[in-house]
């Protein structure tokens, strides 16, 4: 019997692509003008974990410094943070490339302080609401966040063919 949604064939389209970390360049260049919405989320690993050995206060300072240093990236590369969610951020930006040079400058940039983010990237069309976002861009994008490695930046061939001629290169991370 064939579903309705069939929600493996649906995912099973897209090949997983991850920055290399010899080849992360963090510059703004000028591909990275290109005119699509890129969707982009750093889930934040072992939150709880960390949380109940910091404790309340601590974990607070630390999420402070987490959410300011990915607000700074945000600012630097022209990305729009849409809102918080239980363990990371979601933004959008005006085109793939400058989302996926953001998801590298912050997975740089938050390492030092003890915890590891995870990134994923997918650009498509979103419903635009007052103040979120939504559609089948915003569930692939977090589904490729789910697979993302500690400090890792995952993005789909959509993303990846998209930004073909920036520079940046990509090692095949499977399907």
């Amino acid at each position: 019997m064939i579903s309705e949604y069939p929600r493996c064939a649906l995912f099973s389209q897209f090949r997983w692509f991850r920055i290399d970390s010899l080849a992360r360049d963090s510059r703004l260049h000028r591909h990275d003008a290109q005119a699509a919405r890129a969707l982009a989320s750093w889930p934040r690993l072992g939150s709880t974990e960390k949380a109940a050995a910091l404790g309340d206060r601590r974990w607070r300072d630390l999420l402070d410094n987490h959410h300011a240093t990915i607000r700074r990236n945000l600012a630097r590369f022209r990305g729009h943070e849409v809102k918080t969610t239980g363990d990371g951020i979601l933004a959008t930006f005006d085109g793939p490339a400058r989302g996926v040079r953001c998801a590298c400058a912050i997975a740089d940039e938050i390492r030092p302080l003890g915890i590891e983010v995870r990134s994923g990237l997918h650009t498509g069309g979103c419903e635009m609401t007052d103040d979120d976002v939504g559609g089948i861009a915003v569930h692939i994008g977090a589904r490729v966040a789910a697979l993302a490695g500690a400090g890792e930046v995952l993005v789909s061939s959509t993303v990846k063919d998209l930004v073909a001629g920036s520079g940046l290169r990509f090692g095949d991370r499977g399907s």
